[in-house]
């Protein structure tokens, strides 16, 4: 389930999606496969290649890509996603949701 983020916030990561571009959602989050993580940023574009380049160049396997339909993503939890975030200049996100 998703939490912290507006229709809004959705519907332009969804268009940036759809564009082609590299779009990142970050929003509250609960798995009880990861108790000890409480949110998720998804990256997500829909030219496969494009994102799965984009997983290589920060260190992530494309097989973990969620080959959704219209809004392919990958998901970014624990640790790395802090620091992904932090090279990607969106302290502001790290800071909304205190990584």
């Amino acid at each position: 389930m998703a939490f912290g983020v507006s229709r809004q916030e959705l519907q332009e990561w969804k268009k940036r999606v759809l564009r082609g571009e590299i779009a990142l959602l970050t929003h509250y989050w609960y798995d009880e496969r990861f108790p000890d993580n409480r949110t998720i940023t998804k990256v997500g574009c829909i030219d496969l290649d494009r994102l799965a380049d984009w997983c290589r160049t920060h260190g992530l396997d494309p097989k973990y890509i969620h080959r959704r339909e219209q809004f392919p993503h990958f998901d970014l939890i624990g640790p790395r996603q802090r620091v992904i975030l932090e090279q990607l200049g969106r302290q502001d996100t790290v800071e909304k949701f205190r990584l």
